[in-house]
This record gives C-alpha cells, sequence and structure tokens, in this order.
C-alpha cells in the first residue's frame, strides 16, 4: 500500500509518500507563506524526488479538521482534485488524531496518554486526548474546542504520564508544564504529513470517493460568528 499525505491544518504545509514498511519523501515548511503557494508544490516535490509516478499510489490521506479555515480548505481542493483526477479514493484523517501519532508508543507498558491541542484563537484550543496502550492509539475525550481551563480538566480526568503536543503549547507553555505535562519535543510539535500517512496505513479510517470528502470544523469560522453576534446585537437594541 502506497499513499499520498497532504496537511494544511495549520501553520505547516506539506506532503509525504507512506508504505508500509517506510516514509519514502515527506517535505514540510513552516516559513509563513500561504498553503495556496506551498502545497501544491510541495506534492510535486515528493513524486520528483522520489522517483514514484501519481498512478502508482493506491490512497490519498489528508487531515479533516480541526485547524485553520483557509488551510483546510486549501488541503482538501488539493486533495479532492488529486483523488479525483488519478481516479483514487480519500481518507479523512482528523488533525487532532495525526498530531498524537507523532508520539505514539507502539511499545508502551502501561497506559500513558497524549494530548493534542491546536491554537484556536480567542484563547481557547482545539484539543482531544488519546491512550496508546497495548500498541493502539484511542482517543479518550470527545474533540473539544474551548478554554486551556477546561481542557486541562478533561486530561487530569484521565490520569498522569500525559504527553502534549500541537501549536497551542506555545502560547500555555508554562502553564503546561507548572500542571505537570510532558512538552513534545520541537521535532514533533507541529503537524507532520507521514503521520498522516501512517494513520490512514492502519485501517481504522474509512476511504471515501473525493466528492464525500467533509471537513470538521468543531466551530463556525470567526467571520460567520462576528456576522451572527452583529445580527444579534442589532435585533437586541
Amino acid at each position: 500500500m502506497l499513499i499520498l499525505a497532504l496537511d494544511a491544518s495549520g501553520k505547516t504545509a506539506g506532503a509525504a509518500l507512506v508504505s508500509e514498511e517506510r516514509v519514502i519523501a515527506e517535505f514540510t515548511i513552516n516559513n509563513g507563506y500561504t498553503h495556496s503557494r506551498t502545497l501544491m508544490p510541495l506534492t510535486g516535490r515528493v513524486f520528483d524526488m522520489s522517483g514514484i509516478s501519481p498512478a502508482e499510489i493506491d490512497l490519498i490521506a489528508c487531515t479533516s479538521g480541526p485547524g485553520s479555515f483557509t488551510g483546510l480548505r486549501i488541503g482538501a481542493a488539493a486533495a479532492m482534485g488529486l483523488a479525483a483526477g488519478l481516479s483514487k479514493d480519500l481518507v479523512e484523517i482528523p488533525t487532532l488524531d495525526a498530531l498524537a501519532y507523532n508520539v505514539f508508543k507502539t511499545d508502551s507498558p502501561g497506559k500513558g496518554y497524549v494530548m493534542a491541542i491546536m491554537d484556536a484563537r480567542r484563547d481557547q484550543l482545539y484539543a482531544s486526548v488519546y491512550s496508546y496502550a497495548n500498541g493502539v492509539l484511542a482517543r479518550e475525550t470527545e474533540y473539544i474546542a474551548d478554554s486551556v481551563d477546561t481542557v486541562i480538566a478533561a486530561a487530569r480526568s484521565l490520569g498522569d504520564d500525559i504527553t502534549v503536543v500541537g501549536d497551542g503549547v506555545f502560547p500555555h507553555r508554562e502553564r503546561l508544564i507548572t500542571e505537570g505535562f510532558v512538552i513534545a519535543p520541537v521535532c514533533h510539535m507541529l503537524q507532520r504529513p507521514a503521520s498522516v500517512g501512517a494513520l490512514a496505513l492502519t485501517g481504522a479510517y474509512k476511504a471515501v470517493k473525493p466528492d464525500a470528502f467533509k471537513l470538521l470544523y468543531l466551530r463556525k469560522p470567526q467571520a460567520e460568528r462576528e456576522l451572527e453576534a452583529r445580527s444579534e446585537a442589532r435585533g437586541n437594541g
């Protein structure tokens, strides 16, 4: 099985070619350029540098959210277009699941946890907590869009030995350290398309036709929320 994996859900954009045996090629960039400028060139790069033809892949996997509304749409459009053009199925991988897989422990002897958190702005986080006992990544909470206090409480209700990963660490690092969480190394902190592809290979996520790919937003886009707030204010006035 050979999978092309794409991610544009956060600050990084990336593409990877992943098989059961290895990560064949992976390119990511986090330089502030818009993903519309970087994702497709990176995708072309993995094929050029690996010597693999797009026709050789079996599936395409792409993060489905939560994340940047613009980035998610760019990633989805690229994945859906490629899948349709190549007549391949598409696998939706939740962004938080893929982040957690960055630090997944396949041989953990006990029940440790990983908490994936993404900066959702306005002092909120997207988050979920996972266990990795017995070589299986299992989600232990719902996908959350809430304050850091709520997220920490949800994690602490499960136990200790919790590693935290994701760009939500950056604005809350000191708080998380004070609370006793383990912070993932910087090389594993942000989204990696190789983790997206590796999760797709587990078979735990259903492959769909390109036009059936759906995004997971968790909350409405900021512009829509502001419009609703203005409408509500006018109504109350």
